[in-house]
């Protein structure tokens, strides 16, 4: 056995793949995702950058835990619209009015069997939401939110792909893998636009992030499912853009993609920090914005 061969079989034993993970926190597979998605749960990277795994370290802190596994199955537990009408003590139709215009995130979804989108909360944000926001839950909703509902709004999609966008920059290992974070968010025209270069455009596809979601058997669900991923709001549009080329300025001044021949080498782990935390803090002032916006 080789050095290296060495090296990958320790680090195999101290870090474990999802699926066995999930067993020995006592998740279904779901839970064990959101958890991961909220931050309740530490990854990281799979030897020679494959699959994320959990460190055994991150295991045991998990399972000492007094509320374990009690707590940890609360804090990912979710629910849909009518329990979560219930949980707030208001009507379906008034959740869903506040969840349009962007007063509560979706954590998830899933397709029923029309192929209509379920949005899923998480339990804690919307006893949280009803806590701190008692206005909102009586009378008559404010002006600038009868507005947004009149000219058509729904911002769940967009802020579940923010707070997918969140956890996946948060996953990069360096500012090329931030910025196929971001690029995978737009569509293609819009990608071509921002990111000219052939070369850069592959290099951002080689690192496109796994989707979270199993993909839907029916061609028709499967449209769907793809068209969540992509940003569709002129607004939406406009920032990633802008984020994104603010992230290939960081990912080139680090190194240029890397053409057919190249060899490709990961950053130290100081520059991979510092580009991540600008990206996250970029990001959230401007989701911030948004919402005083609306």
């Amino acid at each position: 056995m080789s050095v290296k061969q060495a090296d990958n079989a320790e680090r195999n034993v101290q870090h474990v793949a999802y699926g066995r993970a999930a067993q020995q926190l006592e998740l279904r597979r779901s839970e064990f995702d959101l958890a991961v998605q909220l931050g309740h749960i530490r990854t990281v990277p799979g030897p020679d950058g494959g699959r994320r795994r959990v460190s055994a370290e991150e295991i045991e802190r998990l399972r000492a835990a007094p509320d374990f596994p009690a707590g940890l199955r609360r804090r990912v537990h979710t629910v849909g619209t009518t329990s979560a009408a219930e949980l707030a003590n208001i009507t379906a139709d008034r959740f869903t009015k506040l969840a349009r215009t962007g007063h509560l995130s979706p954590v998830t979804f899933y397709l029923n069997r029309y192929r209509a989108v379920v949005w899923l909360y998480v339990a804690g944000e919307v006893e949280e939401f009803a806590h701190r926001h008692p206005d909102l839950l009586t009378g008559r909703l404010p002006a600038a939110v009868r507005t947004r509902l009149e000219a058509g709004a729904d911002a769940r999609p967009r802020n579940w792909r923010a707070r997918r966008l969140g956890l996946l920059l948060r996953q990069a290992q360096d500012p090329w893998e931030s910025a196929a974070a971001i690029a995978s968010l737009l569509p293609s025209p819009s990608l071509a636009e921002v990111v000219s270069d052939p070369h850069e455009r592959a290099h951002l596809a080689a690192l496109r992030p796994r989707a979270t979601h199993p993909r839907p058997e029916s061609l028709a669900s499967r449209d769907i499912v793809d068209q969540l991923l992509v940003a569709d709001d002129p607004d939406e549009l406009l920032w990633y853009r802008t984020s994104l080329a603010l992230a290939l300025d960081e990912a080139r001044a680090l190194r240029p993609a890397p053409r057919a021949a190249d060899t490709f080498h990961r950053p130290p782990p100081l520059a991979r920090g510092r580009a991540r935390h600008r990206l996250l803090t970029r990001l959230r002032l401007g989701r911030r914005r948004a919402v005083r916006a609306g």
